[in-house]
């Protein structure tokens, strides 16, 4: 969606190292390419699938060359193990999703995608899916040909992805879109440009996931454009931390604009919670919060008014555990701005760094977190009067409900 080239974040970049979980069991001996015939049958099984159907892949890479779609209600689609079943898409002729799905009630479980021209795994204007023990990666590593998401649901609801891993996407390893009611939790990402990004969604819980190695770890946000402008998002339990990769994204893509990066950003979104997350060594900052504006250096006019919905909107930070971080920027305008209000090689910038921008009226950022430093930037008068006081943020907001998913869901 490209739409979303609107102005973002701040970022790090540094940690490569080997992702984990990338690789499953090799290709049975003399396999060259795509195997027709278990694609042919796999194929057919899901054209012929009825309510209720479940599809059992075994152990083994799988070669195919065209993606899978799924248009029937109901079925569940299970391997033998994350790292046992892998299909992989490297042949694949066109640039489209390794799956698509447009089919309410799917299950998709215990299997690996990898190598998918497109997003590995699509899920467009479906309810009440579950992605689980799924992992999407490419084994090249980080490069922009790769596709844009690992696990890409967009205008979905009541969507449950757990222990899942992404890695390598070029765009987002975990990405929710125009969704509501969706829970991410105990999944890891590394190595992609974003780790999870959730945007213009509502009623959203990120939960007890790793983000590390990627540009920016765990991103939140609205866009100018958007018919549904997100809320209600919380981010708990999270460990985020080293997310100092250079940002690899295709230039003409929607986080092509996020520098190297943040821990945890927010950015234009509002009703926000982040908290119990354990953030470390994200060498701009470990949190962000910032406007459309905001990008790594001034991206608006001296002065310039946001406008309403422009600026974070009831940003509630409380109980995390900060580790470092801020040594590093990846901006001119924050380095300069480390380097004037917080010494050179060993000064760092605070945990929280915000722009400055603001909504007319104001809208509230609270932080309630023991030995935390707060940077308000002053980006939308060019750094010039940055401010650490803490007592503009010293409130509390009321806190929002846990996602519930219904039964069955």
């Amino acid at each position: 969606m490209r739409s979303l080239a609107v102005a973002l974040f701040c970022f790090l970049c540094v940690l490569t190292g080997a992702c984990g979980r990338r690789g499953g069991e090799p290709a049975a001996p003399g396999a060259t390419g795509p195997e027709t015939a278990f694609q042919k049958h796999l194929e057919e099984q899901l054209l012929n699938a009825r309510a209720g159907t479940v599809i059992e892949i075994p152990a083994g890479t799988h070669e195919l060359d065209r993606a899978l779609s799924v248009r029937t209600g109901g079925v569940t689609l299970r391997g033998a193990g994350i790292d046992r079943t892998v299909l992989s898409f490297k042949h694949a002729s066109s640039a489209t999703a390794g799956i698509l799905v447009g089919a309410d009630g799917f299950t998709i479980e215990s299997l690996a995608i990898e190598d998918s021209k497109g997003d590995a795994l699509a899920v467009r204007d479906a309810d009440h899916l579950t992605a689980r023990a799924v992992r999407a990666s490419w084994t090249g590593g980080p490069q922009p040909g790769n596709g844009a998401a690992g696990i890409h649901v967009q205008g979905a609801h009541h969507v449950l992805i757990e222990d899942c891993a992404a890695y390598a996407a070029s765009n987002a390893g975990i990405y929710v879109e125009r969704s509501r009611n969706v829970i991410v939790r105990h999944c890891e990402v590394e190595e992609n440009v974003a780790g999870i990004a959730i945007a213009n969604s509502v009623g959203i819980d990120v939960d007890g996931n790793t983000a590390t190695g990627n540009s920016g770890g765990i991103v939140v946000f609205n866009t100018r454009d958007a018919t549904q402008p997100g809320d209600a998002v919380r981010v708990f339990g999270n460990q985020v931390f080293k997310n100092n990769l250079g940002n690899f994204a295709p230039t003409d893509t929607t986080l092509a604009a996020v520098p190297a990066g943040c821990g945890v950003v927010v950015n234009a979104a509002s009703e926000v919670e982040i908290f119990n997350n354990d953030l470390a060594h994200n060498q701009t900052a470990n949190v962000v919060i910032s406007a459309y504006f905001f990008r790594t250096d001034p991206g608006a006019p001296a002065g310039a008014a946001v406008g309403q919905g422009a600026a974070p909107n009831a940003v509630y930070v409380y109980g995390n555990r900060f580790v470092g971080g801020g040594n590093a920027p990846d901006s001119a305008a924050l380095k300069a701005l480390k380097q004037a209000k917080f010494g050179g090689p060993g000064g760092h910038l605070p945990d929280i760094v915000w722009d400055g921008y603001r909504d007319a009226p104001p809208q509230r950022i609270c932080i309630r977190n023991e030995r935390v430093a707060v940077l308000d930037a002053d980006a939308p008068h060019s750094f010039s009067a940055p401010s650490t006081a803490m007592a503009p943020f010293r409130c509390e907001l009321p806190k929002l409900p846990p996602v519930v998913l219904p039964a069955g869901a």
